[in-house]
């Protein structure tokens, strides 16, 4: 049977992973089984704890743990060495993203009309919810303009979160980011292989700072010299 390997980098999300982590396991992926894999980043609030409590319901929930606090980019690698699906799909502990949307990124995919699918927060317009912060908002189109000039594509919305990869070729990209500049070499080393992405809308509701939101100014600095870096290194 076809696998999709949910890849959930959590830190110091107690408040939302349970939640998180039912939508995902309800969502219709049109057959495809699911494997989840949540890495604990080192939370210091009682992410573990949810963890354990959610083990015990789903003995099948993978849990990963870090001794110390390494990173977004360093829990999806880890996430993804323990990954035994066909497909790789990382989704943030938080409710930003909607799981709802897993059947949507899939369906391309599974008809064999593209190999990668992104979930655009900004393509059309049409499934709505909170954009977030001004700040947020341009800093994402800038980061997107700026991938697509260096790279000569069209895309969206490249620092989403979603994005649907064969496993094989994650690997093979050889990731070694480990911060949220991840989604930029992501797209980097794809576009450097010419692999077309598909887009396809999805919904989003972005938090606030104060509600949890981690990625900030520096984080956006990091991915475009990502962006510049793998533009001309070896990839």
């Amino acid at each position: 049977m076809t696998r999709l390997s949910i890849l959930i980098p959590a830190f110091n999300e107690e408040r939302t992973l349970a939640t998180l982590l039912n939508r995902v396991l309800a969502a219709d992926t049109g057959g495809v089984e699911k494997e989840l894999i949540v890495v604990d980043d080192a939370s210091s609030d009682n992410t573990a704890a949810v963890l354990t409590a959610m083990k015990r319901l789903q003995p099948q929930l993978k849990v990963l743990t870090s001794k110390r606090n390494l990173g977004k980019g360093n829990a999806i690698r880890r996430a993804l060495a323990e990954a035994t699906g066909d497909w790789v799909l990382v989704q943030d502990a938080d409710l930003e993203y909607d799981p709802a949307d897993y059947l949507g990124l899939l369906a391309p995919a599974l008809r064999g009309e593209a190999t990668v699918v992104y979930g655009s927060r900004f393509l059309y317009r049409t499934k709505g919810a909170r954009s977030g912060h001004r700040l947020f908002y341009w800093g994402n189109r800038f980061l997107t303009w700026c991938a697509n000039w260096l790279y000569g594509a069209t895309l969206s919305d490249m620092y989403t979160c979603y994005k649907l990869v064969p496993a094989d070729l994650m690997r093979q990209m050889n990731l070694t980011s480990d911060g949220f500049e991840i989604e930029a070499e992501v797209t980097a080393k794809l576009l450097r292989r010419r692999i077309p992405i598909r887009e396809v809308p999805i919904s989003y509701a972005a938090r606030t700072r104060s509600e949890g939101k981690k990625v900030n100014f520096l984080d956006g600095l990091v991915a475009l010299w990502t962006l510049l870096r793998f533009r001309w290194d070896r990839c």
